[in-house]
């Protein structure tokens, strides 16, 4: 959120017109302003108090843990239809008691992400008005947090069924880069818990991601929740080795740890999500701060050594790259350029030589997907529509896509130097330009999803207080709330 536009209670502004007295144009111009004027009450209300804004905090958590515990449910991992039932997975925590219906389950999650934002936003106002929490605490609330979470269900993805599969394919002798989960065989309780909609898919993570995969997998031998339990206790203590880090290197670590660590949104993306995206924030976050550092020898190699690694996990880490060469190249660092490709490609092209260059088939296939609320897809269906009319539905597909596909990384370049602009001058620039690389992507790409703004978030939380802040919650709130099933088709559609 916008903390800087708080002002301390009891002054008076006489330098500019409120925002409801500015004109009110009609459109979507008008629900943006109505939408700016609600956050500045919000931003007024007691939410900004820190006993307010933890309580609302935690209540969006705890929502969300119920969901997980009275699992499954539409919410949760599943439902699949492999085999025409249900195979839902339970972790320690879940399973135990009722089942929770789809009716309940759905607004129950929704209820959820949008108190987390709303705490999340209280938070940080409260912190921008003078609340000076010890940070210590708040990691060590974090991790009471985050210990309990990794022993429920994941909800809101069935993702970390899809990771738990690809390790047991490696594990089997296949490649997971050629083949899906459904090469295990139809018997396979690896193949029965991957989503129908993922069960041909082979991987579109990197060598590091497959290795961490396959690790749990072995641990888990024949057993798919074990293995799940397994990447969320990996996934829990990298989450909670991020905030540390933050904790110990950042300009201001209460604002870092309350922006990554204490972050109830993310918390539950990351976490209760189980997503492997919190393993690129953890290399991108330390590939930040080593650019960041005074100049030495070296020091670039060692950025891109980290990025290669990130990308090693996500390929979407190449952001954070492109973002720290272009600053090294307009200061003219040809040395350290060189150390930075070097560092970076050659870690990259590492990992990746242990499976060859078919390891990004699977990714380019992926590239193409167009999720449900971007506009790009708004633009799809009505392409299709028109030129359906006409008898010529296959034409307009493939206008659809060669439109969406060149057009997008031009609005994103666009999007990413007006961000950059609403920074002010005295801030690093190889912070800078990854972070709004990363944003507008999350914004603009044909595929977005709420865990994915997990790299946007890491890098913004060595920032100070900026007016993207509100934005980046606003997005990943929506796209939360529009990805927040279990992965399966809606149980009402059957």
């Amino acid at each position: 959120m916008n903390e800087s536009a708080i002002r301390p209670v009891g002054t008076t502004a006489t330098a500019s017109p409120s925002p409801a007295a500015a004109p009110r144009p009609g459109g979507p111009r008008r629900w943006v302003q109505l939408l700016i004027e609600y956050v500045y009450r919000l931003a007024s209300s007691t939410l900004a108090t820190p006993r307010v804004a933890v309580q609302v905090s935690l209540a969006g958590i705890i929502l969300i843990m119920i969901v997980g515990i009275l699992s499954p449910n539409f919410n949760t991992l599943g439902p699949t239809n492999q085999n025409g039932t249900y195979t839902g997975i339970s972790l320690p925590f879940s399973g135990h008691l009722f089942e929770l219906a789809w009716w309940a389950s759905a607004p129950l999650t929704y209820l959820a992400i949008i108190l987390q934002c709303l705490g999340l936003a209280g938070l940080l106002w409260a912190n921008s008005r003078g609340w000076r929490p010890n940070p210590r605490h708040l990691f060590l609330a974090a991790c009471v947090i985050v210990a309990i979470m990794v022993n429920i269900t994941p909800v809101g993805s069935s993702d970390a069924t899809s990771y738990a599969a690809y390790g047991h394919l490696a594990n089997r002798g296949f490649d997971p880069y050629s083949n899906g989960p459904i090469a295990l065989g139809p018997a396979n309780p690896y193949f029965l818990a991957v989503g129908s909609a993922w069960s041909n898919t082979p991987s579109v993570y990197g060598p590091l991601a497959t290795w961490v995969q396959q690790l749990a997998a072995w641990m888990a031998g024949n057993s798919p929740a074990d293995a799940m339990y397994y990447l969320n206790i990996f996934n829990g203590i990298v989450f909670l080795a991020v905030g540390y880090f933050l904790l110990r290197t950042a300009d201001d670590p209460i604002r870092a740890t309350l922006m990554w660590v204490a972050n109830p949104v993310l918390i539950q993306q990351l976490v209760g999500g189980g997503h492997l995206d919190t393993y690129t924030a953890a290399a991108t976050v330390v590939a930040i701060q080593l650019a960041r550092a005074g100049k030495w020898r070296g020091q670039y190699l060692l950025v891109g050594i980290a990025i290669g690694i990130a990308c090693s996990f996500k390929l979407n880490a190449g952001l954070v790259g492109a973002g720290v060469a272009f600053v090294v190249l307009m200061r003219r660092e040809w040395w350290n350029l060189a150390w930075l490709a070097i560092g970076g490609l050659g870690t990259t092209i590492l990992f990746y030589s242990y499976y060859g260059l078919h390891a990004l088939d699977a990714l380019g296939s992926a590239s193409t997907l167009v999720s449900t609320p971007s506009v790009w897809r708004t633009f799809q269906l009505a392409t299709d529509w028109i030129f359906g009319l006409f008898g010529h539905a296959a034409l307009g597909q493939t206008l659809s896509s060669a439109v969406t596909d060149t057009t997008w990384p031009i609005f994103m370049i666009i999007l990413a130097v007006f961000m950059y602009r609403k920074f002010s001058g005295d801030q690093p620039a190889v912070v800078i330009v990854p972070f709004v690389l990363c944003f507008s992507w999350i914004v603009v790409a044909p595929w977005a999803l709420p865990w994915y703004s997990a790299l946007a978030w890491v890098i913004l939380a060595l920032l100070p207080r900026n007016p993207m802040t509100r934005w980046l919650t606003l997005i990943t709130a929506f796209l939360a709330i529009a990805h927040c099933s279990g992965g399966g088709p809606p149980p009402f559609a059957n």
